[in-house]
């Protein structure tokens, strides 16, 4: 990996812990979180490499630093695998200390705890007893990680937040685990513990900034790096935020209003979400170009205040968009709101958050017929006439941008201002003839069964339900034909398989009972069936070749286009 600005290296834990660096988890990066699965997984790993056949080296991951000066680095992402394999360490030296108390080789024991120590953790001042750590945790972590387990004393069960119990527990089990492994030898406590430092090995990657640390997260596709992404901007906003003169029960009343957000939408949906809420009310901006903008634009206190607080109202209208069946919705805007999602279209989040906040509760009607005309541009421009997104983004990001700014006020206006992205009649009816969709795929089938649903609504006026398994999609012309379909040249069949025009609604029964029969044995099931669409097709085409199944499709191109449009 060669990008501008970055240093990259494998290190091996030793290299890295053992060179006289210094490590900081940044103050507002999240807490301690790992668990007895976390850890279990890190036991395995560490007893794999002292097998005699074992691999000679563990790979860790990678390990992302940023520094201005080469000595002193902040842990971008890795802190919960450095201070895990840091706390097994601690636990080395404390059954270490136990074997000196009970002077057991104690002169050696005494020499390994003291060159462990120097060596991985840091100095302790023999007076005060106070850590010279390596490696300082975050600000809800360093007090417990400095006063009780680098000087291993006595730790305290009562007056601890969650992650300091944690970081208690996680001490507790891996000591527990080495004193079964290790029983009462300093020397293959030495041994395991160097072992450990020289084979696990971390890709580091070395940035100068937080620009170049987002840029590795977007660069990187890993487990962790999204949920890294979004630390890194929770540290940015928040140093701006603590560097003038907040009290500390604000840090905390933000802390908690940023926890809520990640609940709302999970940690790994929030660059995501950053990205449609900034969307909905600034100029476009890439993905790329996210954090290096927001990072320009929000500068100071009051800044950072302002969106961390809109951020917290967009979070739960971008869940509820994602989420079409959330009794936030009306019935009529969560049937729109599952037809975005079926049409796996992403486009219009921001120009609907932006619409939902501008009219809310007091327009309900005006949002919902927006959503509306989004749905159907959706249907002709995505799922029919397959155009480009990046020029229908910008089209629904300028018009988001001018509804925020009170530029656009009513419907009619927010409308016109779509029209670029509404494929016209002709050339929605055009795309239409010549559709084509596999039902191999699950999302190609559930839109197939509601274009079919919609022209058989239109025919006979009856309402089906989507996720009924009472009727399926009917290929007129099978997947797998038989002599009786010879009459359709055999170069022919996969190109008219999967049009439109040759499928159709049949009940689920009479469907298996079918299978690949003639088109002659075929229509006689189809004249009793309840679906109109599927019962009208022996009137129509007494006989079924390539000019049907255009013909049928042309017919259906034109319902279609009375019913999908504004």
């Amino acid at each position: 990996m060669s990008i501008m600005n970055f240093n990259t290296a494998n290190q091996t834990f030793r290299q890295i812990m053992g060179n006289g660096l210094l490590y900081r988890v940044p103050p507002f990066q999240r807490d301690y979180s790992w668990g007895e699965d976390e850890w279990e997984d890190l036991w395995q790993d560490m007893l794999g490499l002292l097998e005699e056949d074992g691999e000679p080296a563990h790979y860790m991951g990678y390990l992302v630093l940023q520094s201005s000066d080469n000595k002193y680095f902040d842990i971008i992402d890795g802190q919960q695998r450095l201070t895990t394999i840091s706390i097994l360490i601690l636990a080395s030296l404390s059954r270490l200390q136990t074997l000196v108390k009970d002077n057991i080789d104690a002169h050696k024991n005494q020499l390994r705890k003291d060159n462990l120590q120097n060596s991985y953790i840091g100095y302790v001042d023999p007076v005060t007893l106070v850590s010279r750590a390596k490696l300082e945790l975050n600000r809800h972590n360093n007090r417990f990680y400095k006063t009780y387990l680098t000087p291993l004393a006595n730790i305290p069960q009562r007056g601890l937040n969650a992650s300091e119990h944690q970081l208690r527990k996680a001490f507790y089990w891996l000591e527990s685990k080495l004193k079964n492994q290790c029983q009462t030898s300093g020397e293959s406590i030495a041994f395991f513990i160097d072992t450990m430092a020289d084979k696990l090995f971390f890709t580091v990657i070395t940035v100068t900034d937080e620009l170049n640390a987002f840029k590795v997260f977007e660069t990187l596709n890993s487990r962790g790096v999204r949920l890294s992404a979004t630390d890194l901007l929770k540290n940015y906003l928040f140093s701006i935020i603590a560097s003038g003169d907040s009290h500390e029960t604000e840090i905390e009343t933000l802390e908690n209003l940023w926890e809520r957000i990640l609940e709302e939408l999970g940690s790994e949906s929030f660059p995501e979400f950053l990205r449609i809420y900034w969307n909905s009310s600034h100029k476009l901006v890439r993905k790329t170009e996210l954090f290096k903008t927001i990072r320009r634009q929000i500068n100071n206190k009051k800044k950072a205040f302002e969106l961390l607080r809109i951020l917290d109202i967009s979070a739960s209208i971008y869940a509820a968009l994602r989420n079409p069946f959330d009794s936030f919705w009306h019935p009529e805007e969560q049937q729109l709101l599952n037809q975005l999602a079926m049409f796996n279209v992403r486009q219009p989040l921001g120009i609907l958050m932006a619409t939902y906040q501008k009219f809310g509760e007091e327009k309900r009607d005006t949002f919902t017929k927006i959503l509306k005309c989004i749905a159907v541009i959706s249907f002709r421009y995505n799922v029919i006439c397959n155009f480009s997104t990046p020029e229908q983004e910008k089209i629904y990001n300028t018009v988001a941008e001018k509804i925020s700014d009170n530029l656009l006020v009513n419907e009619r206006d927010i409308i016109e201002g779509l029209n670029p992205i509404y494929p016209n009649d002709n050339t929605f009816k055009n795309n239409f003839r010549e559709k084509e969709l596999k039902t191999s795929n699950s999302r190609n089938r559930k839109v197939l069964r509601y274009i079919l649903l919609e022209l058989e609504k239109q025919i006979s006026g009856k309402e089906f339900d989507l996720e009924s398994t009472g009727y399926n999609i009917e290929h007129i012309l099978p997947e797998n034909t038989g002599e009786e379909w010879s009459f359709i040249e055999e170069n022919n069949q996969d190109k008219y398989i999967y049009r439109l025009g040759n499928l159709t609604l049949l009940e689920t029964k009479v469907n298996r009972d079918l299978g690949n029969q003639s088109y002659s044995k075929k229509i006689e099931m189809y004249k009793n069936s309840d679906f109109q669409l599927t019962n009208s097709i022996p009137k129509h085409y007494p006989r079924w070749n390539e000019s049907t199944i255009v013909s049928r499709q042309s017919q259906m191109a034109k319902q279609a286009t009375s019913i999908w449009r504004f």
